[in-house]
């Protein structure tokens, strides 16, 4: 069976214009007290969406998203997208409001909140994440070390 899947370009608008429409998340917020938080506001066969918070000093750590693509938007406070260099080190990258980060198949990345303030952010992948493989950072790159999926964890994020 072949899954239908949208583009980044697709998904970057879809958070976009969720994020302008508070009466579909607004009353999920929820902050954990030291670990980020999520839950699905929507999934389907060709599109997962999911609203997350973070406190201060959470994150992801390095992965993948399989064959998946995405896009998230921070809602409010900020956060930092963290990406290999190329160089055998990492580059951070401020995510403010309204800014938009693309995921593009093979992309290996972290998310993290380095603010007191706690933050607000929606996900979309496309096709719906199936698979993750987390990274360590090495002088030679990041080097993959554990690999999930659905049907070994549930859920993701």
């Amino acid at each position: 069976m072949t899954l239908l899947q949208l583009s980044v370009d697709d998904l970057e608008t879809l958070v976009s214009e969720l994020a302008e429409e508070p009466a579909k998340w607004q009353a999920r917020i929820r902050f954990g007290t030291e670990q980020r938080w999520w839950t699905r506001l929507f999934g389907d066969d060709t599109v997962d969406v999911w609203l997350l918070t973070w406190v201060q000093d959470t994150g992801t750590d390095l992965h993948d998203h399989g064959e998946s693509v995405g896009a998230f938007t921070v809602i409010s406070g900020e956060l930092e997208e963290v990406r290999p260099d190329g160089n055998g080190g990492l580059r951070a990258t401020p995510v403010s409001p309204g800014e938009v980060c693309r995921i593009e198949r093979g992309d290996v990345h972290d998310v993290r909140s380095p603010s007191r303030k706690p933050a607000v952010s929606i996900h979309a992948y496309s096709p719906p994440l199936r698979e993750m493989t987390f990274y360590e950072q090495h002088p030679n790159g990041p080097a993959p070390v554990k690999t999930v999926s659905t049907e070994s964890e549930g859920d993701l994020l």
